[in-house]
């Protein structure tokens, strides 16, 4: 008589590696000093949370009624000032029955910005899109096409002007960053040597100092009657100072590629901008991702520095909005964590888009 084989049912593993708890105990009580710093951490959450929500939520007024706002102080938060402010700090001076436009064009960017993040997007088209946007962008900003009434530039601001230079300086700076990258590992002397100039001439100023050059000393360098715009002459050096930077990133990728990649491009016949654009780019800027995201995010950050040329974007709207009213000018803290919150909308959500980046080129290179 012969014995059937009857399998032993899999028995789940002794520890579970999956899930939430396991999370937590490998990332917060992985060992001594970690369990200690994570209920230092949870302690004094513990103690400033309940503090905080009563401070925001529970004894917050949200009317826009500034004397409610005064008794309430040191008490409660005055939601109030966004709630009566906030089309001054979102679109600064721009006429008031004309904010529709900006709020219009402002969708639209950030609508092209999304639909270029995405890759069923990326397609010979987008650039025709990318051209599109823009012409409507700067038509329902500056207006004087279609019937609507002329604005200066002077009066652009808000969100508007932050999206619109964050935007286009990265648009700018990220090609120029590539060629200057390039142009410092050229063996031509002249070419490097410019280069080099520029990368160390711009990152040895502040980015203050950049400005108020743009602003202020390049006209006096103009014919007499030629006038540039101001607007134009700030995106201009924010783009020249973001492409320094991110020069240098794109520099350290490229140092980073094995010798052998070249060797091997030479090998198969390819010309220098062939071996550049088909091997060594794509593997350069892919190591870099993080640093020019990080970059990028800066350069947004950056864009509140405008202020000091008169051009009042999102954090220098936000102060005319409050210095111009006594009163709602004590309550600047729940102003400044309104537009904080935007700024960190942003950044988060291009921190996140790196990470995915990150993620896609980890599984290309792992097949």
């Amino acid at each position: 008589m012969s014995a059937s084989f009857t399998p032993i049912a899999p028995r789940p593993a002794p520890v579970k590696t999956e899930g939430l708890v396991p999370w937590i105990r490998r990332n917060l009580f992985g060992n001594l000093p970690s369990s200690i710093v994570t209920l230092a951490l949870l302690g004094l959450a513990l103690w400033l949370l309940p503090q905080l929500f009563s401070w925001a939520v529970l004894n917050a007024v949200t009317a826009a009624d500034a004397d409610r706002c005064q008794a309430a102080r040191g008490v409660g938060a005055c939601w109030g000032v966004i709630t009566e402010k906030h089309r001054l700090i979102i679109f600064g001076r721009y006429p008031f029955d004309q904010q529709w436009r900006p709020e219009v064009a402002t969708i639209a960017l950030v609508a092209l910005l999304v639909a270029s993040c995405v890759r069923t997007f990326w397609r010979p088209w987008l650039l025709l899109l990318w051209v599109a946007v823009l012409a409507l962008f700067f038509a329902l900003m500056r207006g004087g096409v279609l019937g609507l009434t002329p604005v200066e530039t002077d009066r652009w601001g808000g969100l508007p002007l932050t999206i619109m230079l964050a935007t286009l300086s990265i648009v700018f700076a990220f090609p120029l960053s590539v060629a200057v990258a390039l142009g410092r590992r050229s063996n031509m002397p002249a070419i490097r040597t410019i280069c080099v100039v520029y990368v160390e001439l711009i990152r040895g100023v502040p980015l203050i100092s950049v400005l108020f050059m743009a602003s202020f000393m390049f006209p006096l360098f103009m014919p007499p009657g030629t006038s540039i715009d101001v607007l134009l002459r700030v995106l201009v050096g924010i783009t020249l100072f973001a492409a320094a930077y991110m020069a240098e990133i794109v520099r350290g990728g490229l140092q980073a590629i094995p010798k052998g990649q070249q060797e091997a491009a030479d090998t198969l016949g390819l010309s220098y901008w062939q071996a550049q654009r088909k091997i060594i780019l794509p593997q350069a800027l892919a190591m870099v991702v993080p640093g020019v995201m990080n970059n990028f995010i800066a350069i947004f950050k950056d864009t509140s520095l405008v202020t000091i040329v008169s051009l009042y974007e999102l954090t220098g709207a936000m102060g005319l909005a409050l210095n111009s009213d006594s009163d709602w000018r004590p309550f600047k803290i729940e102003a400044y964590l309104f537009i904080a919150a935007i700024y960190f909308a942003f950044c988060f959500s291009m921190s996140r888009y790196s990470l995915w980046i990150e993620k896609r080129l980890s599984l290309s290179k792992n097949r």
